[in-house]
């Protein structure tokens, strides 16, 4: 049997979401004029888009709010809770979802659209990926577009038993497309390169080092084979492809059985 670990003293933290505690609203009790979680998780975004998650901090976001940090404390207990808030409000961002009960829509198409979005969300906002493993996500946009998911996934025609299988094969491969695509972008920003240019000075890198000659030759062949002018062109026809084999395998594990 397993032992249970020694208590810390403190009780696991849960969810912003699950919390019983309600914020005041209105000037009285000492509130700031002006300040509303709204506000706050709005300029959490903004800071987070900005400056990436390492160099975000409650003081920074005062800053940004021009208030006082205890002031943000009178909306949100800790700065997990704020993290959580702009998680879901991102989320938000999304178009409207694929309804799979509207006539004559295929779900192939809607997966796709699903995927696409996902991606989109994850490459606008590269912090994303890093809490979307921390957290419950079960913020009310987040659980929107988990809802529309698996609503799709079950028009399918998988078995019950493969429904999650199905899930996490298309959207964790979206998860990591979309996170590497993320940082490769933020790289980019951050030297201050446009990303042909960027790809082309780490190409050429690469051929001043022997001892990556050869595989880069092979890369080179593959990326030709590949096509796409521009980087965006190859992520893109990347994405399209490797979707396309996940769909193409859903369809062929339907007719198995």
């Amino acid at each position: 049997m397993a032992k249970t670990p020694p208590s810390s003293g403190r009780s696991a933290r849960t969810s912003v979401w699950l919390g019983t505690k309600t914020r005041r609203s209105g000037r009285s009790g000492g509130q700031p004029s002006g300040l509303d979680r709204t506000r706050i998780t709005d300029a959490t975004v903004r800071l987070l888009d900005a400056e990436g998650l390492a160099k975000f901090s409650m003081r920074r976001l005062a800053a940004e709010l021009n208030v006082t940090a205890m002031s943000v404390y009178w909306y949100v207990d800790t700065k997990d809770d704020l993290l959580e808030l702009a998680m879901d409000a991102v989320f938000g961002e999304l178009p409207p979802l694929p309804d799979p009960e509207a006539a004559g829509e295929d779900w192939r198409d809607q997966l796709r659209t699903l995927a696409t979005e996902y991606r989109r969300l994850l490459v606008r906002h590269p912090w994303l990926s890093p809490l979307a493993g921390t957290f419950l996500n079960i913020g009310p946009n987040n659980l929107s577009f988990s809802r529309a998911v698996q609503r799709v996934i079950r028009r399918t025609g998988l078995p019950d038993h493969g429904l999650t299988g199905a899930i996490s094969a298309v959207f964790q491969f979206v998860y990591g497309y979309g996170t590497i695509e993320g940082h490769f972008f933020a790289r980019v920003a951050d030297a201050g390169m446009t990303p042909d240019d960027y790809f082309r000075h780490a190409m050429t890198t690469f051929d001043g080092a022997p001892t990556t000659a050869e595989i880069v030759e092979e890369s080179r062949k593959l990326m030709a084979a590949r096509g796409g002018d521009t980087v965006a062109e190859m992520m893109d026809r990347d994405f399209t492809f490797a979707l396309d084999l996940l769909v193409a395998g859903i369809e062929a594990m339907v007719k198995r059985g």
